[in-house]
């Protein structure tokens, strides 16, 4: 089992940058890659950025260059940094952590982004 915690998310305005964490718990050493996602209402949930144990990394073309993904291992923590934030960029964002037997989410963070 793994438990995934995200916090960060709030109010911003555009252009505007947030930092959102994921505090991963449990059996931590069966994760091979962890992935932020989002949902906006109405839409299906979007990847957006994962890290594999590898250390490699991917973005959507939607975030490319303004959203980081990054980990602390020794907090088992991952992050993403969001910059030059958009108003598309509103919704509730999770984490996802992929082991060989199982997927985990975690319950989400919003983020909305208005002035």
């Amino acid at each position: 089992q793994v438990q995934l915690v995200e916090s960060g998310g709030g109010l911003v305005q555009p252009g505007g940058s947030l930092r959102l964490s994921c505090a991963a718990s449990g059996s931590i050493f069966s994760i091979n890659a962890m992935g932020w996602y989002r949902r906006t209402p109405g839409k299906q949930r979007e990847w957006v950025a994962g890290i594999t144990s590898g250390g490699s990394i991917n973005y959507a073309d939607s975030v490319k260059g303004r959203f980081t993904i990054s980990r602390d291992n020794a907090k088992n923590t991952v992050y993403l940094q969001m910059n030059s934030l958009k108003p598309e960029d509103t919704a509730v964002y999770y984490c996802k952590a992929d082991t060989i037997r199982l997927d985990y989410w975690g319950k989400g963070t919003l983020v909305t982004v208005s002035s």
